[in-house]
């Protein structure tokens, strides 16, 4: 599968077309992965509508990959034909910067994304960096371990930045794939505290109700108390000043997307210092993630365990999927079937 084009899916829903490539080889510290499944991500709405663009096309999207290693690159040892893997964002980083050297990889100079910087898991088969693929516990099944590799990873890293503890009220802002798997981890680790959820869609407001949260509103309405925390997780600038408003004093705010949309960017106009800021509130970006992310994640996932609600498509039907996604008819994660 290969994206021959930007556009926007509401002028374009159809904007990925299928296509015979040749099968990858593996090169020196590459494993070649015959792909079962892979996740579908609103990031692959970034990519094709041109907020976080490929630097090159053709390329094949997809950075939540479960497979099978069918070959091994020279000087691969940590692996072995047969294993069950996943890939998620982190195709590599240098491994020699400051960043890198300190376990901060996320934000290496050099950082390269799986099915953005390099060809993902849209198809039957991929190479990557033996140093970046993933044991999948045996606990989860195939279309179960896609989501954790980017929405569950993401999630776990942003919840430990927005520094909660077992008592504190934490806000999520979009409830997709990851606000999900999050809300899930809070009830699992924090069980003093308490979750609310604001989302547009009045199907997934009901949806939080029944996986737990103790509140769900629209965007701008006001939860019946301040926040220790809020994670927002929208492409949007509403959401990110509405959950400045229901914070605590000292309170943060964790921002998990890689780009906003410019849609409603005068939102921000609306910024009021004394109501939004003020009180040593917070704001915290959350960057990629680290190989330590994704398997501290699975690893937790499957001690809990937590486990994804999903829906599954033959990989054809990948332009539906993300049609689906964009217009928010989500009700657990979107997971392509290749094969």
């Amino acid at each position: 599968m290969i994206l021959p084009r930007l556009a926007s899916l509401r002028e374009n829903p159809e904007p990925l077309e299928l296509a015979e490539l040749p099968v990858p080889t593996p090169g020196p510290g590459e494993v070649l992965i015959k792909v079962h499944v892979c996740g579908v991500c609103h990031t692959e709405l970034d990519e094709i509508e041109g907020r976080t663009p490929p630097p090159k096309l053709p390329v094949v999207l997809g950075h939540q990959v479960v497979g099978e290693v069918v070959e091994l690159g020279e000087g691969c040892s940590q692996l072995k034909t047969g294993d069950r893997v996943g890939v998620a964002w982190i195709y590599s980083a240098c491994g020699q910067c400051e960043y890198c050297r300190n376990g901060q990889e996320n934000l290496c100079a050099q950082f390269r994304a799986t099915g953005r910087d390099a060809n993902g898991g849209y198809a039957e088969y991929m190479v990557a960096p033996e140093a970046y693929v993933h044991p999948i516990p045996a606990l989860f099944k195939d279309a179960e371990a896609a989501p954790l590799l980017c929405a569950g990873a993401i999630g776990y890293r942003s919840l430990r930045l927005a520094h909660l503890h077992d008592g504190h009220s934490l806000g999520l802002t979009g409830f997709g794939s990851s606000g999900r798997l999050v809300l899930k981890m809070v009830r699992a680790q924090f069980p003093g505290s308490k979750v609310f959820v604001f989302a547009r869609s009045p199907a997934e407001r009901a949806f939080a109700l029944e996986l737990g949260a103790a509140w769900a509103g629209d965007t701008a309405d006001t939860p019946p108390e301040k926040l220790d925390a809020i994670i927002d997780t929208t492409p949007a600038w509403k959401p990110v000043v509405e959950a400045l408003k229901a914070l605590k004093p000292g309170g943060r705010l964790v921002i998990n997307a890689i780009r906003k949309e410019d849609v409603d960017k005068g939102y921000l106009l609306r910024l009021d210092y004394p109501d939004y800021l003020w009180l040593e509130k917070e704001i915290k970006s959350v960057a990629n993630v680290t190989r330590q992310d994704v398997r501290e994640f699975l690893e937790l996932a499957a001690k809990i365990p937590i486990k994804p609600e999903y829906q599954e498509y033959p990989l054809e039907a990948a332009n539906e999927a993300l049609y689906e996604l964009k217009t928010q008819q989500v009700r657990g994660a979107k997971v392509l079937r290749v094969g």
